[in-house]
């Protein structure tokens, strides 16, 4: 029968067709961007920004009850981030800590030993958040490498370099959608809507141009490759996937739980046993080892970064869950003692994710759980009890978590988790202390709009046969 229209008084949020929510997240995308440029001239620019971070998210959590194909997902993924491709930076200012490090790089000097404040120009300090303008970079060699060619290209214009830098975050999220989907195997639809689609890929690889969107993307893709070539032992594939994840690690460390992860693998397809997971884990080791001094060496970026891993717990993050007994007992006893129960939690965090990662391999050297699953689980133990959170380190567990987790009650949970961050940092980037009454309205004014919106997908008519 050719299809009609029939309106449902009440019908369920989700009657809206896909091709609706998908277009309501592309307004969102559209309305989030348009308020962040107004920031500075519209009163309400604000509470702009904030309905259309809420009306992705509203569409996207309905999509995941939809059931479009992955070809579709990726479709819509390429029209959300559209209009995020021209917004200003999102969520974050880190970008233009990127551009000062670049600038230090740029003029001979190890951005990893000399800070911001102590190396680039008045204007580019101008731009970094207060936290990181004394405070050297925690990156490793290749992203100061990316950050010094980007320096070096625009001149140290800003504007171009901004653009260059979302560039560099957009090269990452391809390989993410390129990845996820074959670690999923036959979950690809649901693995990109969790993983890919997400709003915190849009706000915070795409918007606020992380690094981890590089990192995310050699390490995904190089674990793909690597575990491609296991059932044949093609060695020189395997060995390809191994340099690209350790090429993630060379932006930000945590990507060498990948490399643990294929080397238990390794062994596992060469016969199991402690032999031979140790024997593949130095391997791992030596590759991680060389592929950094040579990164470091071709680079110029020299080796201070080894020194700098440490510099981003140098800030407490109120996020972070070991941070929170420090905090009560700041409250109790006074700032001294919080601050030595945060710096002995933090001890006893690192202790529990060393202990939890030895548990995990164990499981995946015996074929309890698989390599993606091991993934998520390790990325899990390194967010949940690192010293430090921010809302796109999530990805770092979620993306392989997305791969993964079956349909049920933890994949809901997720799904969940990554709603509550998507909306738990304002959406213009800056310092919003002093400014609680502007975000209690935006917020307030942001929910009553999108409130509205999710009324009206309820009444939208529903193509039926």
């Amino acid at each position: 029968m050719p299809s009609t229209l029939a309106y449902r008084k009440l019908a369920p949020l989700t009657a809206g067709t896909p091709d609706l929510l998908r277009w309501t997240g592309f307004g969102g995308a559209a309305l989030l961007t348009a308020g962040a440029w107004a920031a500075r001239a519209v009163p309400f620019a604000l509470a702009l920004a904030v309905t259309g971070a809420g009306l992705v998210v509203l569409a996207w959590a309905l999509l995941g009850r939809a059931t479009p194909d992955a070809s579709w997902l990726r479709r819509t993924l390429a029209w959300w981030c559209a209009p995020l491709l021209v917004a200003p930076p999102l969520f974050s200012a880190d970008v233009f800590s990127y551009l000062a490090q670049g600038e230090v790089a740029a003029r001979g000097l190890d951005p990893n030993v000399v800070s911001p404040a102590a190396g680039a120009s008045a204007e580019a300090v101008a731009r970094v958040g207060v936290y990181w303008r004394d405070t050297p970079s925690p990156y490793g060699p290749l992203f100061s490498t990316v950050e010094r060619a980007i320096t070096t290209l625009t001149g140290g214009d800003p504007v171009a370099g901004v653009l260059l830098h979302r560039l560099v975050a957009v090269l990452g999220l391809l390989l993410v959608v390129w990845a996820v989907p074959r670690l999923a195997g036959t979950s690809a639809r649901m693995a990109l809507w969790l993983g890919v689609l997400n709003p915190l890929v849009l706000w915070h690889l795409v918007g606020g141009m992380h690094n981890d969107a590089l990192m995310l993307g050699l390490m995904l893709s190089g674990t793909v490759i690597a575990l491609q070539a296991l059932p044949d032992l093609r060695w020189w594939q395997f060995a390809a996937g191994v340099v690209l994840v350790g090429l993630g690690a060379q932006v930000k460390l945590p990507a060498l739980v990948a490399l643990a992860v294929l080397g238990t693998a390794l062994a596992r397809r060469l016969g199991g046993g402690w032999v031979r997971f140790v024997t593949a884990g130095l391997g791992m080791v030596a590759a991680a080892v060389a592929l950094s001094v040579v990164t470091s060496l071709a680079g110029g970026a020299g080796f201070g970064w080894v020194q700098a891993l440490g510099t981003p717990s140098k800030v407490n993050s109120w996020m972070a869950p070991t941070n929170w007994p420090g905090y009560l007992a700041g409250a109790v006893f006074g700032p001294e003692i919080g601050q030595a129960m945060i710096s002995s939690a933090r001890i006893a965090g690192l202790v529990l994710i060393l202990c939890g990662i030895a548990v995990v391999l164990r499981r995946q050297l015996r074929g309890g759980v698989s390599e993606v699953t091991a993934l998520g689980m390790m990325m899990s133990l390194i967010v949940v009890l690192g010293p430090v959170i921010q809302p796109w380190y999530l990805l770092w567990a979620v993306l392989p978590l997305a791969a993964c987790l079956p349909a049920g009650p933890w994949r809901t949970r997720v799904a969940v988790l990554v709603g509550v961050f998507a909306l738990l940092v304002p959406p213009l980037a800056g310092n919003f202390s002093g400014r609680v009454p502007e975000l209690v309205a935006a917020y307030a004014l942001g929910l009553a709009l999108v409130g509205g919106a999710a009324f009206f997908l309820r009444r939208v008519p529903v193509a039926q046969s």
